[in-house]
């Protein structure tokens, strides 16, 4: 494991253990760049439009085609560190 992939799964960890819970457009934030960490470049099928948070999080990963998974992670990393601090 790398240094920068051990960092990855302490800030999912202390994401977990914020004392407050982000506001939406945060949590897309999140769950976009962790997805693009993690899967790089967004795959499958669009949820139906009557899914408005499977919509929502599919858009916001989208947002983020041809970002590297390395640098989504220190992204990911780097808003987690704010949200902690």
């Amino acid at each position: 494991m790398t240094d920068l992939d051990a960092r990855f799964v302490q800030a999912q960890a202390d994401a977990k253990q914020l004392p407050e819970r982000p506001d939406n457009d945060t949590m897309l934030k999140l769950y976009s760049l962790y997805k693009q960490g993690q899967n790089g470049d967004v795959s499958g099928d669009k949820p139906g439009f009557f899914d408005f948070v499977g919509v929502a999080k599919y858009e916001a990963w989208e947002k983020l085609k041809g970002t590297s998974p390395k640098e989504a992670k220190e992204r990911y990393i780097d808003l987690v560190q704010s949200l902690k601090s």
